[in-house]
């Protein structure tokens, strides 16, 4: 084990003895349940040096173990194999658990720790409802990094800004009201919000606390007469304090939040969503706490019209920006300079960056080469980026953020000659992607039953792919949001008309190469008839053609092809006015039509 995370390891052992724990749980999380945390809140990466964005760390007096999804298999071997922590693949067949593992060691272990603003009231519930017929107790406990990581990186501190109505489509208080008339028909009082971009899009208002996510580390109460927005005051512009103080929008410092909303809820009943607030504020509020999920979540993924028409219009810039890089990229690597995979995400950036409206990435680059393709969210390094050569695949999965909307896209592209098998898959990958894209389907069916689409043809030759196949994404916000999502695994919402979401299957061949294609789609009505009532379908907003080089049409059916090509017309059409001549040229000929 490397002799900093060895030390770092003994330290929290160490804490755990004092504190008479057998174990502790390390979760990659911050206190409102976000997928990407501020670095304060990194302290599973400093514990252990995985810099995955999704994991959790169990540590005993006597182990180490990093339990991470599928997305982050090979990259947890990668970082962690040498250590002497274990990886545990989650999902796999015969691997436990967290919890599974818990049980299974018993007898060695009764009270195990979590820092209770760290883990969700939801979460803490399962656990111990599971631990109980065990015998094992799993304690709150304070942030023990607080005391064992000396150079802890401080609190985000980035400035609030209001996204424009112009933008948002609806205002703050429109918004306020509805939570409000909620809280009311639910018998509630007072509403306690914690998940960040719900706060973000109720109060339309941005920042910048977590890189490629533009939301603020802040709470709001809102009960029938006032709102409190428990953040930073250092945050506030005078601008922002006016535009609040119009809202009725009172500011108290973040740190206080817990014994402030003690004391503001009162007697009142608090609507509270179990899966978001922590265990610490569900304790805090002991009975006057009804369990209930929010419904902002579902009304922040149904874009309204003034939305839909800024996300059409964000990735038409997209595409342009996309068409000025991978030209770039084409020419450089046809002069034979030599590029590494972190050269393509910085042209990539540079000419997003040039749009109009363009506030940061919407998550980092992925440019994964070769081998590194089947790393499903490989980072590339200064020190280990792989050079690009002129054979194999480059997959390339991206986005940007900007005050209109938000986009991510994935194309895999051939650098040069391919072989048999990879032609076939990247057209398998392709047919499940358009298979997709053209469904149509009533209304309230939901992703799991949609999942088969993009997965069916891989199946008939013994292939398929673990993470989901699309999951929602904001508007100006986090580019993974929920509630809808498309995935093998049920979940209960509807797709609905305004919401956006990704189409993403992929194959991945370890150690050799990664296939995944990627178009956000928005879900429209199609039709209705007297007898089955309203249909939906897809409309695939992402502007940027598919690499037919690539491609076994023969695989292909007409419908399939028909849809290929009535999507590069349309891709460009949309794009050309904003290009120049030889950008239209370079277009044209990548818009070509699968024969």
């Amino acid at each position: 084990m490397s002799t900093i995370y060895n030390e770092r390891i003994g330290e929290l052992r160490q804490w755990m003895r004092a504190n008479a724990l057998d174990a502790v749980i390390v979760p990659l999380a911050d206190p409102h349940g976000s997928e990407y945390v501020a670095s304060f809140w990194k302290s599973l990466r400093w514990l252990t040096g995985f810099s995955g964005s999704a994991a959790k760390c169990f540590v005993t007096p006597e182990e180490t173990c990093v339990w991470v999804d599928s997305r982050y298999w090979l990259q947890a071997h990668k970082q962690l194999d040498e250590s002497g922590i274990v990886v545990m693949e989650e999902g796999k067949p015969g691997v436990p658990s967290l919890t599974d593992y818990i049980l299974a060691h018993h007898e060695a272990i009764k009270r195990v720790g979590i820092d209770g603003l760290l883990c969700s009231y939801k979460s803490a519930v399962e656990m111990r409802n599971e631990f109980s017929a065990a015998g094992i107790e799993l304690v709150s406990i304070a942030d023990p990094f607080a005391e064992i990581w000396k150079d802890r990186p401080g609190l985000p501190s980035d400035k609030l800004f209001v996204h424009p109505e112009e933008f948002a489509g609806e205002s703050a208080g429109s918004k306020l009201a509805r939570l409000r008339g909620a809280m009311t028909e639910a018998g509630c009082e007072a509403v306690l919000i914690a998940e960040l971009s719900e706060i973000a899009w109720l109060l339309n208002i941005r920042s910048n606390d977590v890189r490629c996510s533009p939301v603020a580390i802040s709470y709001l109460y809102v009960d029938e007469k006032e709102a409190i927005l428990y953040v930073d005051p250092q945050k506030l512009t005078p601008e922002m304090e006016a535009y609040l103080a119009k809202l009725n929008v009172k500011v108290s410092p973040y740190l206080t939040a817990a014994s402030s909303i003690d004391e503001a809820v009162a007697g009142k009943k608090v609507m509270v969503d179990p899966s978001t607030a922590s265990l610490i504020f569900m304790e805090m509020l002991s009975d006057r706490a009804v369990e209930l999920q929010s419904p902002v979540g579902l009304w922040k993924s149904v874009k309204n019209p003034v939305q839909v028409e800024g996300i059409k219009n964000a990735h038409i810039k997209d595409g342009v920006a996309l068409v000025k890089g991978f030209m770039e990229l084409e020419r450089r690597m046809g002069a034979g300079e030599r590029l590494t995979e972190i050269d393509v995400a910085e042209i990539l950036e540079r000419y997003r960056s040039g749009q109009p409206l363009f506030l940061e990435l919407s998550f980092d680059t992925i440019a994964g080469y070769g081998a590194n393709g089947a790393v499903v969210h490989y980072t590339a390094e200064p020190s280990t980026a792989a050079v690009l050569r002129p054979e194999g695949f480059l997959l390339v999965d991206s986005g940007a953020t900007y005050l209109d909307g938000t986009t991510d896209i994935t194309r895999t592209i051939a650098l040069g000659p391919l072989t048999k098998e990879m032609k076939r898959d990247f057209t398998l990958v392709l047919k499940g992607h358009v298979d997709l894209a053209r469904a149509v389907f009533p209304v309230g069916t939901r992703g799991a039953q949609l999942d088969v689409l993009a997965r069916a043809d891989m199946w008939r030759y013994g292939l398929t792919y673990l993470h989901g196949t699309g999951h929602g994404v904001g508007q100006c916000l986090n580019v993974h949001e929920g509630p809808q999502s498309i995935r093998l695994q049920e979940n209960p919402v509807a797709l609905l008309p305004g919401m956006l979401t990704s189409d993403e299957p992929g194959i991945y061949r370890a150690g050799r190469y990664g296939i995944r294609t990627e178009n956000l789609l928005l879900t429209v009505p199609a039709f209705s008839n007297e007898e089955y009532g309203e249909f939906l379908c897809f409309e695939s907003v992402t502007l940027f053609p598919y690499d037919l080089s690539a491609v076994d049409s023969s695989l292909l059916n007409k419908d399939e092809i028909a849809w290929i090509n009535e999507y590069h017309d349309r891709v460009y059409s949309a794009l050309s006015p904003y290009l120049d001549e030889a950008e239209c040229c370079w277009l044209r000929a990548k818009c070509g039509h699968v024969e």
